[in-house]
């Protein structure tokens, strides 16, 4: 790899001779981490040409790097960082002036803090990781991905590669969806009607930012998605936790003045909860009668391995009310980002507008790469594997939790890639968690999902996405354990 010669420049107010410059400039580059080991530096003639001197200065300049073993020489073939150069294992070069801007000030809201919690990077070095949402590698067709994408990248697709749709979405994954995706929830949607995003999340954020504002009131679950309630915080409009059940949110409790609801009905996040047909009409009706939109996150029914998922509350809307937010994040990898919207035409062409002033569109080839994904038929089979998978695992787990006495607080009826777990009442699972990190378990507290001050510490989610069926006894033993040792 070379390095590019744009890289070097001169300061106007460099000290000593040019020589000596250029010598602390490459010196400098490598000892910050700009500049690897083993990469080639541009020829002596061309960074003279460059940089506006002689080419003997260059060289010499390099003969007295080479000299103290920061460069090396390879014949003909030029100059290259030396594989025993100082190189510092992380790039974390000195800040070139002070900052003395009071960012306090100049800074007019604030997007940091909230109650997202940060997962570990390195979650999968954990030989018992219950997180939710990762993937397992040894699910995913890897073979047939890799086609597709080399399918995308072929003369064919060359204009959805190398075009600026601006505020257009890939045809042929609008058609996947509208023609296959949506009927399986019961939902009929033209192209016109659906928006390609980055991800749920990015859905969310366009649906928070196009209808809420300091004068409108919000009504959303509780627990719910935390971050869900981080984006509703930053669109400061009125918000209003409502406490679920186990049918998932009771319509009856949304108040007067409500202008958006948000809900994960058929799937609830976290606690798993179903809505039964006979209350998602009751939402539907409460809604009309306050005349409030609806937001409906499905954001796992392609995980209903035990039995097929209720219709969406979307393909029940006989008033336009509800926008419908989809994913391929859950059914494929949560690095695709990748995931549509769902509405009637005046708020998707808004919704289209405002993505486009924010990020125009998402990768023209990774849409077309899912489209040939999913159109060619794999999609649908990474879905049979996954759900099997996974449902090997539940069966696995409920046992392990059977077996080792612990408590279920919520199980989704179709199944689903967690559970919600409840441990007694004196267990705080934030500590909990810290615990288990040292005996290789990670779990995810749940504190983070609750609105207000006085939220339940002990409850905790367990993910089985990503942990093999053979860890699993092993690694709900050792959280029974630590609540034994710790906490009775």
């Amino acid at each position: 790899m070379s390095i590019s010669v744009e890289t070097f420049f001169l300061a106007p107010d460099g000290q000593g001779t040019l020589q000596a410059q250029i010598q602390q400039m490459v010196a400098q580059g490598i000892l910050t981490g700009r500049f690897h080991r083993g990469e080639k530096l541009p020829s002596s003639r061309r960074l003279a040409q460059h940089l506006g001197v002689s080419r003997i200065t260059v060289t010499l300049a390099y003969t007295e790097l080479l000299a103290n073993d920061y460069l090396t020489s390879r014949g003909r073939s030029g100059y290259y960082v030396s594989e025993n150069a100082p190189v510092p294992p992380v790039y974390d070069p000195t800040p070139q002036s002070e900052d003395n801007v009071d960012w306090s000030r100049a800074i007019t809201r604030t997007f940091t803090g909230g109650d997202t919690p940060k997962k570990p990077l390195d979650w999968n070095r954990y030989r018992y990781p219950f997180i939710y949402g990762q993937v397992d590698p040894t699910l995913f067709d890897h073979a047939n991905w890799r086609l597709c994408a080399m399918q995308a990248l072929g003369a064919k697709n060359f204009s959805s590669l190398t075009s600026d749709l601006y505020d257009q979405d890939d045809p042929l994954l609008l058609e996947f969806i509208a023609r296959h995706t949506l009927p399986r929830r019961g939902i009929t949607a033209r192209p016109s009607e659906i928006l390609i995003t980055m991800g749920a999340q990015n859905a969310l954020w366009i649906t928070a930012r196009l209808l809420l504002n300091r004068r409108r009131s919000a009504a959303f679950e509780d627990p719910c998605y935390h971050s869900q309630r981080d984006l509703l915080t930053h669109m400061r409009c009125a918000m209003t936790p409502i406490r679920v059940d186990g049918d998932g949110l009771p319509p009856e409790a949304i108040p007067a003045g409500t202008d958006v609801v948000f809900c994960t009905p058929s799937h609830q996040s976290p606690t798993t909860a179903t809505m039964p047909m006979q209350r998602r009409r009751a939402l539907l009706d409460r809604a009309r009668a306050l005349n409030a939109l609806i937001v409906e996150d499905d954001y796992e029914f392609e995980m209903a391995f035990l039995g097929a998922p209720y219709p969406a509350l979307k393909s029940m809307d006989r008033d336009g009310r509800v926008i419908y937010v989809g994913s391929f994040s859950k059914s494929l990898f949560p690095g695709l980002r990748l995931g549509y919207l769902v509405g009637s035409e005046p708020f998707i062409r808004e919704a289209r507008a405002l993505r486009a002033s924010m990020l125009r569109h998402p990768p023209g080839h990774i849409q077309r790469t899912a489209a040939y994904f999913l159109s060619l038929g794999h999609y649908d089979a990474q879905i049979r594997r996954m759900s099997d998978a996974l449902h090997v695992r539940r069966k696995a787990l409920e046992a392990a939790v059977a077996r080792h006495g612990l408590s279920i607080a919520g199980r989704g009826v179709y199944g689903g890639s967690s559970l919600w777990m409840r441990a007694p009442e004196q267990v705080d699972t934030d500590q909990l968690a810290e615990q288990l990190k040292a005996v290789g378990v990670l779990i995810e507290p749940g504190a983070a999902f609750f609105a207000g001050d006085a939220r339940p510490k002990n409850f905790y989610r367990l993910g089985y996405s990503s942990i093999p069926e053979s860890r699993i006894d092993g690694g709900i033993a050792r959280i029974a354990e630590t609540i034994r040792t710790h906490w009775t």
